[in-house]
């Protein structure tokens, strides 16, 4: 009996799992496996945003960010993807600035991740962040002037603003052209694994981006 109580978890979300690769829109409820919000909509022509709101050091994010990666990977002709750092601190300030500066895509956005979670390297500084920064190749001087700049500023606030819009007070959180909210705690609710909460996480996304897309072609 004790090992039968034991298995239970892991019996359960195997099926959830096995369950959820073959569901469809109509099996998710609003408020539930997903939230509808007012956002504004996103001019991203005929594919649907995805916007993931993150914080570096976040271990949930961490742990999130290479199963995203490959689903983003896999919907790339149906979806834009983009984060926004959560918060006002070293560290969004640090992301703000890399991507005005477009160097997010050459791995540097891992590096940080894999610099904090596995390496216990905390880069909560700003210094910090700009030492580890030009040790992995970034132009110190460039780096400094972007970071100083209106554009990085106007980004962070921005970020905030547009959290507050969606509601949402944790990470990570993924908006679904600019109507629909999700994250592993709301599509999972119930499930006792990260690796389950993830796959009903991308489950509610598929949904919600086939949704998204049949909208939009409505409105044509």
């Amino acid at each position: 009996m004790r090992l039968l109580n034991l298995l239970r978890p892991l019996i359960a979300t195997v099926a959830f799992m096995a369950a959820a690769a073959g569901a469809s829109a109509a099996d998710f409820k609003d408020g539930l496996d997903y939230n509808s919000v007012n956002g504004p909509a996103p001019d991203t022509g005929k594919k649907v945003e995805v916007l993931e709101f993150f914080m570096y050091h976040c271990p949930h994010c961490n742990a999130l960010d290479p199963d995203l990666a490959a689903w983003v990977k896999k919907n790339s002709d149906k979806i834009v993807f983009r984060r926004m750092h959560m918060g006002d601190d070293p560290q969004a300030k640090a992301f703000y600035t890399l991507e005005s500066m477009n160097l997010l895509g050459n791995g540097l956005h891992e590096k940080i991740l894999r610099a904090i979670h596995v390496d216990h390297n905390r880069l909560n500084t700003d210094q910090a962040l700009l030492d580890f920064l030009v040790k992995n190749g970034v132009d110190k001087t460039k780096y400094l002037e972007t970071f100083n700049s209106f554009g990085v500023q106007t980004k962070l606030k921005r970020g905030q603003q547009v959290a507050n819009q969606y509601k949402l007070d944790s990470v990570p959180a993924v908006v679904i052209d600019g109507r629909y909210t999700t994250s592993p705690a709301v599509a999972g609710h119930g499930l006792t694994s990260a690796a389950a909460a993830h796959t009903a996480m991308f489950a509610v996304m598929d949904s919600l981006v086939a949704k998204s897309l049949q909208e939009r072609a409505g409105k044509k």
